[in-house]
């Protein structure tokens, strides 16, 4: 297992043609680059500026992926009442503007569901890219397969979420 650099992540979402689907099972993620960002939101100091800023890059890569014909999809299955996390995300979730759908699933609504213990990326229904975090969040690697049964699990496991999933611009996360 290995922790993919910006540039072998730059090439895979590059060479999509046709999907980047994403399923996120996790209410805590502890990324290095969001700690400044969490800590303004929380005191109130994040700054539209500031957030558009950090939005940028991301924006400019999915509007180039959507606008080349990429289906860019997001599934989130949350607890709820939300983590501090996870509202943090929800408010500031601008993934759509760049063409990025994004969907969440309170988790007691996924209960039926067949899914994956892990978070996934699902490139052009051929490539599966596991990504393994520790029980704090932290992140520590990536696993990819082409199996095309484990293609296909993760893309019913993507579709069974979106399906039951509320659209971001609709969902109303459940606080403490």
């Amino acid at each position: 297992m290995e922790l993919l650099t910006d540039a072998q992540w730059s090439a895979q979402y590059a060479s999509c043609t046709t999907s980047a689907l994403h399923l996120e099972l996790r209410d805590v993620y502890a990324v290095p680059d969001e700690v400044e960002r969490i800590s303004a939101w929380r005191s109130g100091q994040l700054n539209e500026a500031q957030d558009r800023e950090w939005w940028a890059p991301w924006l400019d890569m999915t509007r180039e992926m959507t606008c080349r014909g990429v289906d860019m999809r997001r599934a989130r299955v949350v607890s709820e009442p939300v983590s501090d996390y996870i509202h943090y995300e929800w408010a500031t979730t601008r993934n759509h503007e760049g063409g990025e759908q994004v969907r969440w699933l309170p988790r007691h609504h996924a209960t039926t569901l067949s899914l994956p213990p892990v978070d996934f990326w699902l490139f052009d229904d051929r490539l599966v890219l596991f990504n393994h975090f520790a029980g704090d969040g932290q992140w520590f690697g990536n696993e990819q397969t082409d199996d095309a049964a484990v293609v296909a699990r993760c893309r019913a496991a993507f579709e069974s979420v979106w399906e039951l999933g509320t659209p971001h611009t609709e969902y109303r996360p459940a606080l403490k």
